[in-house]
């Protein structure tokens, strides 16, 4: 199916178990070191131009000096989504020997493939470069942040506007005195370095007259969560990839699905997320909308959907791809209906498109069958 590129470092973080293993494994853990300092983003090549799934879960094994957070730079996720998928780990102190599922097989969102797509309740960001001729068709993906609490980030479809390397931060009046009851201050202006909270690297997008942007951060442990002001924001080093791929122009869809559904071979693919509302919060999961939005995603051939797993995969809204139904042979009219619900469903692979007024969130699917390496 899909194609995913990895890197070496990426491969080097698999624990080897012979002598010859333990020099490699040691020269392994180096290399993580600086795998675990600087973010990985994900080129997928589609093995077709109307591949709708991407990439494969992995299983990693711990090493002691590991933490959730360093492991999900390194594997290219927001620390809420390793953790998310692999509960009851301590996310500081995992110990050696844990086997962890890594979340790296995604459908992709509905709606046009060009330019960039942020879907909200994904934490996600999906870059689409122009095909070359003859060349294979990719898509980028990283993790992103977004905004919280009254501080939204604006759903639609946008541009960028100005690109800026080592921008200047201004704090917004609203935000200075935010941190000024909160006892710290801010200076009205915030030149480039490691104390600006945009990174070395800044987008401008067209939404609320410029004043969204797609930037880096000097925190990259808050990547994956919703901790910003309303803009995005990037592991430095994902930002600093992103960043001269990106002409202004480039068209941006900020969408809110936090159910996608995809088929594939005969199988009904269900990904859930926790949804998130207008302020960038995630909420309690309304399964029966969550049913009805499944219902409209199958058109016109008989699908058999196991609407009990389909409910616990929403319910855990954890973004692990999950099998929830399969195509099924329509009953003759003297035999009796499938035992699973039956209904009629898409006849090509597409996404399903949950409202983009934030439904609830979705419910954690199983993890599918890990493959090391992707």
């Amino acid at each position: 199916m899909e194609t995913l590129n990895c890197n070496a470092v990426r491969e080097s973080r698999r624990p080897r178990a012979t002598i010859r293993g333990l020099a490699e494994f040691l020269f392994g853990l180096a290399l993580f070191g600086f795998a675990a300092s600087s973010a990985q983003a994900t080129t997928y090549v589609l093995a077709k131009p109307d591949a709708v799934v991407v990439g494969d879960d992995q299983t990693i094994q711990t090493v002691y000096q590991d933490t959730l957070y360093d492991l999900a730079r390194a594997y290219s996720l927001g620390s809420e989504e390793l953790i998310r998928v692999n509960p009851g780990v301590d996310p500081w102190l995992p110990g050696a020997g844990k086997i962890l599922t890594v979340p790296n097989r995604h459908i992709l969102p509905p709606g046009p493939h060009e330019g960039l797509v942020v879907n909200l309740p994904e934490h996600r960001l999906y870059y689409f470069p122009k095909p070359k001729r003859g060349a294979p068709i990719e898509v980028i993906t990283y993790p992103v942040s977004i905004g919280k609490m009254d501080w939204r980030t604006p759903l639609g479809v946008t541009h960028v506007i100005q690109k800026q390397k080592d921008p200047t931060w201004y704090p917004p009046e609203s935000v200075r005195k935010e941190h000024a009851a909160a006892g710290d201050p801010l200076p009205p202006k915030v030149g480039p370095g490691p104390d600006n909270p945009l990174g070395a690297y800044a987008m401008r997008l067209a939404a609320g007259n410029g004043t969204y942007l797609i930037h880096g951060t000097n925190n990259p442990i808050a990547v994956g969560l919703a901790v910003t002001h309303g803009c995005i924001r990037m592991y430095p080093d994902d930002v600093a990839q992103l960043f001269p791929m990106i002409p202004v122009g480039t068209p941006v869809r900020l969408i809110n699905v936090p159910v996608k559904v995809a088929w594939v071979d005969g199988e009904l693919l269900l990904e859930a997320h926790p949804p998130v509302d207008a302020m960038g919060q995630s909420f309690e999961p309304d399964i029966d909308q969550f049913s009805d939005l499944l219902k409209a995603a199958v058109g016109d051939t008989t699908v058999a959907i196991h609407w009990d797993y389909a409910r616990e995969v929403l319910q855990k809204a954890d973004g692990v791809i999950a099998t929830v139904g399969l195509a099924a042979e329509m009953p003759t009219p003297n035999e009796p209906a499938p035992a699973a619900s039956a209904l009629t469903s898409a006849p090509e692979p597409v996404a399903a498109q949950a409202s983009t007024a934030a439904p609830t969130p979705a419910a954690q699917p199983k993890t599918a069958t890990a493959r090391p390496g992707g």
